[in-house]
C-alpha cells in the first residue's frame, strides 16, 4: 500500500479544528436548552430543570428526549464538520475519521455545557432517589415521634407552648375520663375532663410513647407508672388503665410502622423512577452521539466536495 505524502503545511496543522469544534458545541447546546423548554412547554416532556417528579418518564418523554438528542446533536456535529479547516493531501480514512472525532468532540462540550447550565436540574432528576431515601427518617420520626429527637422536639414544644407534638393525640387518648367515672359521693373526687392533663404529664407520656417505639417494646415499669398515671387522672382501675396502655401504644406503635413504610415505599417509588430515567437518558445521548459523529462526516465531506467543485469552476 502507498503511503500518503504530506505537506510541511499538513504536518505543521492540529489534526483538531477547536473552532470548529467550539462553534457546533454552542450550536448544540442552544439548542437542546430550547428544545428543553418547549418540551416542558408544551407538556412532552416531564424532566424539568426546575423540579423532580418521583414517577417514571412515559413514551412521549422518551421520544422528545431523542429527538431534542438527534435534532440538537445532528445540528452541531454537521457544524462542526462543515467549518472545520481544510486538510490537503490527507487520505480519505484520516479524513473519515478526524470528522467523526469533530462531531464526537463536539457533542461531548454540547453536552458538559448543558449539564453545567442544568446543574440544579440534572441533580433533582438523578439524584431524587436519594433525596426521597434521606426524608424516610424525616418522615417516621414526626409521625412516631420516636428516638431521642423526638424526645427533645416534645420537650421543646411543651417548653415553649409551641406546635403539637405528634403524641399528644396518644396522650390525649390514655388521659380521656372514662365513659361511666365514679362519682364524688364516695368522698373523692370526680374523674377530671379530658382536658385535665397537665402539660408536665403530656410531655412525660411522650418521652415514654418516644422511647418505647424506638427499642419496640413498652418496658414493664414504665407500663405499671402509666397505668397508675391513667387511673389517677380518668378514675379507671389500676387494671382497666393498663388495658388502655396497651391499647394506645398498640395504635401509637401502627402509625409509626405505617409512616415509615409509606416513607420506604416512597423512596423505593422514586429510586426506580430515578433509574428507569437515568437508563433512558443514557440511550438518549448514546444516541446523540452517534448522530453528532455521523452529521460531522457528512458536513466534512460537503465541504470538501463544494472546495473542489470551486477549484474546478475556476
Amino acid at each position: 500500500m502507498q503511503a500518503t505524502q504530506l505537506s510541511a503545511s499538513d504536518l505543521n496543522n492540529p489534526g483538531v479544528s477547536w473552532g470548529a469544534v467550539l462553534a457546533g458545541a454552542a450550536a448544540a447546546a442552544a439548542l437542546s436548552f430550547i428544545l428543553l423548554i418547549l418540551g416542558v412547554g408544551l407538556g412532552l416532556s416531564s424532566v424539568s430543570p426546575w423540579s423532580f417528579n418521583a414517577t417514571a418518564i412515559g413514551v412521549s418523554t422518551i421520544a422528545w428526549l431523542a429527538f431534542m438528542q438527534l435534532a440538537a446533536s445532528g445540528i452541531g456535529g454537521y457544524m462542526a464538520g462543515r467549518l472545520r479547516v481544510k486538510w490537503s493531501a490527507i487520505h480519505t480514512d484520516e479524513v473519515h475519521f478526524r470528522d467523526t472525532a469533530h462531531g464526537l468532540l463536539a457533542w461531548a462540550v454540547a453536552t458538559l455545557i448543558t449539564v453545567a447550565v442544568l446543574a440544579g436540574g440534572t441533580r433533582a432528576v438523578l439524584s431524587g432517589a436519594i433525596d426521597a431515601g434521606s426524608g424516610v427518617a424525616a418522615a417516621v420520626a414526626p409521625a412516631a415521634a420516636a428516638g431521642a429527637g423526638a424526645v427533645g422536639a416534645a420537650g421543646a414544644n411543651a417548653g415553649e407552648g409551641g406546635g403539637a407534638n405528634p403524641l399528644d393525640y396518644f396522650s390525649d387518648m390514655l388521659l380521656r375520663a372514662a365513659p361511666a367515672a365514679p362519682a364524688a359521693t364516695t368522698g373523692a373526687l370526680a374523674a377530671p375532663s379530658a382536658n385535665a392533663g397537665t402539660a408536665d404529664q403530656r410531655v412525660e407520656i411522650g418521652r415514654i410513647f418516644a422511647t418505647s417505639l424506638s427499642t419496640g417494646s413498652l418496658a414493664a415499669d414504665d407500663r405499671a407508672y402509666l397505668g397508675q398515671v391513667v387511673a389517677s387522672r380518668t378514675g379507671l382501675t389500676q387494671a382497666e388503665a393498663e388495658a388502655r396502655v396497651d391499647a394506645v401504644y398498640g395504635r401509637a406503635a401502627k402509625a409509626a410502622a405505617d409512616a415509615k413504610a409509606r416513607a420506604q415505599q416512597a423512596a423505593d417509588t422514586a429510586r426506580k423512577a430515578g433509574a428507569h430515567t437515568a437508563l433512558w437518558m443514557f440511550v438518549a445521548l448514546l444516541l446523540g452521539a452517534f448522530v453528532a459523529s455521523l452529521a460531522a462526516t457528512f458536513g466534512g465531506r460537503q465541504r470538501d466536495h463544494e472546495r473542489v467543485l470551486r477549484h474546478v469552476t475556476i
